[in-house]
């Protein structure tokens, strides 16, 4: 999925408007993705206009009790994932890294909706 900034915001100066991002997540409906200092943070959906909508057809998506969505690759969907990459815990590091640089090699935007 990738998504594009909507628009200018004080309170996310870690990104950019009009700046494209790979969703590699979804957590509670906001979405995962690598924010422009390349730290992997959860952002409002309301945020971003959706540019490309396909997923990674491997993805676990569950469902919370109030219909909100939970969706990562098998990879990063363990309990406490990213609690363990953010205490720098090498194995988790190292996975997400592995992780992010497979989807990011494929994720494209076409011409016509980069326009």
């Amino acid at each position: 999925m990738i998504v594009k900034l909507q628009r200018k915001t004080t309170r996310y100066s870690d990104l950019t408007y009009g700046q494209y991002y790979a969703v590699i997540g979804i957590e509670a409906d906001d979405f995962r993705l690598l924010n422009d200092r390349g730290q992997p943070y959860l952002y409002p959906s309301q945020l971003f206009e959706i540019v490309d909508p396909s997923e990674p057809e491997d993805w676990i998506t569950e469902f919370g009790e109030d219909g909100e969505r939970y969706a990562y690759p098998p990879r990063l969907y363990a309990c406490g994932f990213f609690e363990d990459f953010f205490d720098a815990k090498k194995e988790a590091v190292v996975t997400f890294w592995q992780v992010v640089n497979q989807r990011l090699g494929t994720a494209k935007v076409s011409a016509s909706s980069s326009s």
